[in-house]
């Protein structure tokens, strides 16, 4: 589906944000983990050539350039780190219509009531998007993109600043999701419950790339990670 060849990102003669990587994420959900600063955001923002890289990356076999990434952002949704860089309308309801108002205005109510219930964010829908809370904000940028109805949805740290039951909520909703997901995130317990692959960055590097690394302990130390919350009981007596 992804092909990474090679890619190389630096902002700065000194950061190296992604360090000649090279694989492929081809299962339906797919979570980059890795420390602060080990290239998460960066790794996602390259396949819809938001950041300038060297080296090639491949979409279905369609090698992404300047001449067809108008194309290919149709295609990938992303859902932002911070949801302020997709909420710039005048109301939550302009926000999530703003992508998909080239179809009717039945189809786009309809889409919005969908996925707004979904979210339970449908009482929200005339408020201006800048008066929300962090949680609140997070799940209109994701209602954003789900509308759009995307062959492929980047997430960047979907559930940071939210509470549990909404994260509970952002779960089962991308679970039930048919299609394919790369979410970049720190909460491991989510990765774990979610994750068909795994994709582990140090540096810019894929250090590994498995779903057996969320059980490997030493091999997330050494990288400077924790075991999920919800194994460290459970390793630590076998």
């Amino acid at each position: 589906m992804i092909q990474f060849d090679h890619v190389k990102v630096n902002y700065t003669n000194d950061i190296c944000a992604i360090n000649d990587l090279t694989l492929q994420i081809n299962h339906n959900i797919t979570m980059v983990i890795g420390e602060i600063g080990s290239g998460k955001s960066s790794l996602l923002k390259t396949i819809l050539n938001l950041v300038d890289y060297q080296g090639h990356i491949y979409y279905n076999n369609t090698c992404i350039t300047s001449d067809n990434t108008s194309e290919i952002r149709q295609k990938i949704g992303f859902v932002f780190q911070n949801p302020d860089h997709q909420l710039f309308m005048n109301s939550v309801y302009d926000d999530i219509a703003f992508g998909i108002n080239h179809l009717s205005e039945e189809e786009i109510r309809q889409r919005i009531q969908h996925y707004s219930e979904a979210l339970h964010i449908d009482h929200l829908l005339h408020r201006m998007s800048h008066t929300l809370s962090g949680g609140q904000k997070r799940l209109v940028a994701l209602c954003t993109v789900l509308v759009m109805s995307p062959e492929v949805i980047l997430l960047d740290e979907p559930t940071s600043s939210l509470d549990p039951k909404s994260r509970r909520m952002v779960i089962n909703l991308l679970k039930q999701i048919n299609k394919p997901l790369i979410i970049a995130t720190h909460d491991l317990d989510f990765a774990l419950e979610l994750a068909d692959d795994i994709i582990l960055l140090n540096q810019g590097k894929c250090v590994a790339q498995d779903v057996a690394v969320l059980k490997d302990k030493m091999l997330l130390e050494e990288n400077h990670l924790e075991l999920p919350l919800s194994l460290q009981g459970v390793i630590a007596h076998e």
